[in-house]
């Protein structure tokens, strides 16, 4: 595969859903083929904005409101953009995260809130970048909060929000799939991890030139 240029790939889904093993996948099977690739994540993926994640993703799940989320989200990522994502982009690197906006649209934007109109104002705003492909992974909320709680990473305020939550984020990502067709692939991750990745990997080829 040749890619002159860089490219930016996300990975969403609720807790548990298994987009960090397929961010991981993705990563390790373009790096075999030495293509050049980084993997971050959000919140977090530069100093600052690590910071930040120790606000948002430990502690009582009422210690932000959804708006203060919203502003937590949005000064991590724009730290991460300017000290990570932008740069690499800048040297024609592909650029694997795990999570970015969409996560914030369908986090607080829907299932905590009704305020997605608001998190697309301040991203338009402050961040004013998109991904070139969004990969939303689609799993069963009930086995995926399972899992995610059995991690104990004592990361888990979103999960202790509880199944109802999950199922809100469930259908919150598969809306955004169907209004975001261009870059958004809803991707069915309730199969084998390999059978997954393959799926992921073949769709990132269509994009080498």
């Amino acid at each position: 595969m040749n890619f002159t240029d860089g490219l930016f790939i996300t990975f969403e889904g609720i807790d548990g859903s298994g987009k960090s093993t397929q961010s991981q996948l993705l990563y390790d099977a373009l790096n075999d083929l030495g293509i050049s690739v980084i993997q971050t994540r959000e919140p977090g993926g530069s100093i600052g904005a690590e910071i930040i994640r120790s606000l948002l993703v430990s502690g009582d799940t009422d210690r932000w409101s959804a708006e203060t989320e919203i502003l937590l989200f949005t000064a991590a990522r724009r730290d991460h953009l300017e000290k990570t994502i932008q740069p690499a982009l800048t040297k024609n690197q592909i650029v694997i995260c795990d999570r970015f906006v969409d996560s914030t649209r369908v986090y607080q934007g829907v299932a905590r809130a009704d305020l997605r109109q608001t998190v697309d104002e301040l991203h338009s705003i402050i961040i004013k970048k998109e991904p070139d492909i969004t990969f939303i992974i689609d799993t069963d909320p009930e086995k995926s909060l399972t899992r995610g709680l059995a991690r104990n990473s004592g990361e888990d305020r979103f999960e202790e929000f509880g199944l109802e939550f999950q199922k809100k984020l469930r259908n919150g990502f598969s809306e955004l799939s169907k209004t975001e067709k261009s870059r958004c692939h809803l991707i069915n991750g309730m199969r084998s991890k390999e059978e997954v990745s393959n799926d992921i990997l073949n769709i990132v080829k269509d994009y080498a030139k």
